[in-house]
């Protein structure tokens, strides 16, 4: 798996975990939910992508989105 699809499942992964959290916990898991779709719209724009740097550093091989 490259950098590009870990960051993708990733994200889909912890959305999943928000929505779940909001429905069995609390809604105010949805501002998670915000925080994750804003931080994926922010990356898009700026190629800046937190999640892409962490997974980097643990080896994770190089794709093409994210240099």
């Amino acid at each position: 798996m490259n950098l590009d699809r870990a960051v993708l499942a990733f994200a889909g992964v912890m959305i999943l975990a928000s929505l779940a959290l909001a429905h069995f916990v609390s809604p105010l898991w949805l501002w998670f939910t915000v925080f994750i779709g804003a931080n994926m719209l922010q990356a898009s724009v700026t190629g800046f992508c937190p999640a892409a740097m962490v997974l980097r550093k643990l080896g994770v091989a190089s794709g093409c989105a994210f240099k």
